[in-house]
């Protein structure tokens, strides 16, 4: 539909930039057809518009879940109130499960070269995560101005190894933060990245109303304090969304086994000119594996390799009713869990009245 048939019929089109709850904030957007008897100068103040919407009836009867991202149509708008009504969520061109985000085009991934100091296993553990999503990676280390120009030059040539060309920027001294606004243009990006590192200063920066809480580095563990709280969409000032996301430390590796080499970009690129003996090969032991070697990052392959391999092991087990492990809850309220080994299925089981009855039955009859 085009913005004029939406508007001809009271619908309109926007972009779910937060949810809290029940409620959905919608970022209008604007439209091309005319807006009926609306006057140009409330046309304008509508395309600027953000509307607090509920989700409609029948979509939670669906199971139609909203998420910061969608593009939706809105009905019923109240513009005194700033109210409205999701009626329906156009299809998702991507999908994140976590952070739980529609219509990413790519994702940011931001660390320091120093304050905290750069954990090669730490970035290489990030970089994975991103490139399991199938969006593109672009790669920005911050605080570039706390180390020298020779020392940045090292890290380009180990990061160029690893098949990154990273943007080294200093949100402190602004150095390089238009150039890697530029690659956000148009576009819905996802920011990650550890704690403390400058995502939410680096936001700050791009966009001057995002006014978000800037956390310090510890300075006992050399880590940043955790400051993002929920998903939120920034709109930028030369166009496109930028999505700021709760920091975590150390992403799961949660991804197939046979899939995890993939991820590596200097992998690939020996799989593009060669391929192993065997199809299923896990590069770890395998006759004749063309990616076994001495590259520098096999040896976090192999450490993401076991995680991912004990993830799907869990996995199976947790499927699986005659599983000899249980999660138990290990302490009321607190979250804690743990696994125990479970009984067998039925042998502790009490035999019902009824089963003992006919039992005796059969037995009576034996004897007769």
């Amino acid at each position: 539909m085009t913005g004029k048939n939406f508007a001809a019929t009271g619908q309109l089109l926007g972009t779910v930039v937060a949810v809290q709850a029940n409620f959905y904030r919608v970022q209008l957007e604007p439209e091309d057809g005319e807006q009926g008897s609306r006057g140009a100068e409330e046309k304008l103040d509508l395309n600027a518009s953000l509307l607090l919407c509920t989700r409609r009836t029948r979509l939670k009867k669906i199971g139609q879940q909203v998420m910061v991202g969608d593009r939706v149509v809105v009905e019923e708008p109240d513009w005194a109130g700033g109210r409205g009504a999701i009626a329906e969520v156009l299809p998702r061109q991507s999908e994140l499960d976590r952070p739980a985000i529609a219509n990413v085009n790519q994702i940011l991934l931001v660390f320091a070269v120093a304050d905290p100091p750069l954990e090669p296993y730490q970035l290489s553990r990030f970089l994975i995560k991103a490139e399991s999503t199938d969006l593109d990676v672009l790669l920005c280390l911050n605080k570039s101005d706390l180390i020298s120009p020779p020392e940045q030059q090292q890290v380009s040539d180990r990061l160029l190894g690893w098949g990154y060309q990273p943007i080294f920027i200093s949100v402190k001294d602004g150095i390089n933060t238009e150039q890697a606004a530029r690659y956000l243009s148009n576009k819905i990006t996802v920011i990650a990245g550890p704690s403390g590192v400058g995502k939410s200063s680096l936001i700050n920066t791009l966009i001057d109303s995002a006014k978000l809480r800037v956390g310090e580095v510890s300075g006992k563990l050399a880590r940043g304090r955790h400051t993002t709280r929920h998903i939120e969409l920034f709109e930028l000032p030369n166009g496109g969304l930028l999505a700021d996301t709760p920091g975590f430390n150390q992403p799961d590796m949660d991804c197939i086994p046979e899939e995890l080499i993939h991820y590596f970009p200097e992998a690939r690129k020996r799989l593009a000119v060669a391929s192993c003996r065997f199809s299923d090969c896990l590069h770890r032991d395998e006759p004749e594996c063309v990616v076994r070697g001495d590259w520098e990052r096999y040896e976090h392959y192999l450490e993401f390799l076991d995680a991912a391999i004990a993830h799907q092991t869990q996995l199976h087990e947790q499927a699986d009713p005659e599983s000899t492990m249980k999660l138990k809850s290990k302490s009321k309220g607190k979250g804690q869990s743990q696994y125990e080994p479970k009984l067998e299925s039925k042998k502790y089981r009490r035999i019902s009245r009824k089963t003992q009855l006919q039992d005796l039955q059969e037995l009576y009859r034996d004897e007769e």
